[in-house]
C-alpha cells in the first residue's frame, strides 16, 4: 500500500465510522468513559478528534505512532500521521501540528509525515461560562494550570462547546512542504508553567498541492 492508497483508506474508514456533531459535554463524558486521559483538556476538540481516529483506525495504523525525543505521533500508516482539528470559522488558516525537531527526524527517515485534520465549525461557551463550570465541576475543581492562569492574572477563554465536522483533510508534510511552514512556540505554556518547543506551523493556503486527499460531509 503506497501513501496515497492508504489516505483513502483512511478517508473511508473516517466517513464511515465519525459522527458530524460533536457535543462538547457528550464527547468529553465518552473520552472519560473510554479512558481517555484527555478527557480534563480545555480544548477537547482536537483530542476528541484523536480518540476517534484510534478507535476507528486502530485495525489498519499502529498507534501509537513512532517517537522522537520526547515527541510521539499518532499514528503509523506507511508513514507517521498526527491527528488534528481545525476550526475554519473562529482561527486562520494555520495549524499547528508536532514538534519541530520530531517532524524533521520523521522526515529524514521515511520521506513524509501525515496529518489528518478534521475541519470544521465551532459554538463557544455562553456569557455565564456554564460549560466550563460544569467541566471543572466533573474534574473536581480548577486545575494546577488554572490555578496558575489566575494567579498570573491572564485572560480565561470562552470555551468550545460544539463542533460541526465539514472536511477531513489529509496532507503530507515532506522536505519541500517544510520549507513552507513556519514555526510557533512563543507565549504559550505547558501544565507545568514551562515554555513549549517549536512546533511546526502548517498555512493551509500554502499547502494546497500537498493535500493527498479529502472528505467531505
Amino acid at each position: 500500500m503506497n501513501l496515497g492508497r492508504a489516505s483513502k483508506h483512511i478517508g473511508s474508514l473516517l466517513r464511515s465510522g465519525v459522527s458530524t456533531k460533536w457535543d462538547g459535554r457528550k464527547a468529553i463524558l465518552r473520552m472519560k468513559e473510554g479512558g481517555s486521559r484527555h478527557w480534563r483538556q480545555m480544548e477537547w476538540i482536537g483530542f476528541y478528534f484523536q480518540f476517534l481516529c484510534e478507535r476507528v483506525l486502530a485495525e489498519v495504523m499502529t498507534i501509537p505512532g513512532p517517537k522522537y525525543g520526547r515527541a510521539e505521533f499518532d499514528g503509523f500508516l506507511e508513514v507517521p500521521w498526527d491527528f488534528k482539528a481545525h476550526a475554519t470559522n473562529t482561527s486562520q488558516h494555520n495549524v499547528i501540528v508536532n514538534d519541530l525537531e520530531a517532524v524533521e527526524a520523521a522526515i529524514a527517515e521515511y520521506g513524509a509525515v501525515g496529518v489528518i485534520l478534521a475541519v470544521g465549525n465551532v459554538q463557544y461557551n455562553d456569557d455565564d461560562r456554564t460549560f466550563q463550570r460544569w467541566h471543572s465541576a466533573l474534574k473536581g475543581g480548577k486545575s494546577k494550570y488554572e490555578l496558575k492562569r489566575i494567579e498570573r492574572g491572564a485572560w480565561s477563554r470562552l470555551r468550545k462547546v460544539r463542533f460541526d465536522l465539514k472536511q477531513i483533510v489529509l496532507i503530507r508534510l515532506n522536505r519541500s512542504t517544510l520549507s513552507k511552514c513556519g514555526s510557533f512556540q512563543t507565549a504559550f505554556r505547558n501544565a507545568n508553567g514551562g515554555s513549549r518547543r517549536a512546533k511546526v506551523l502548517v498555512d493551509l493556503e500554502k499547502v494546497r498541492e500537498d493535500v493527498i486527499h479529502f472528505v467531505e460531509f
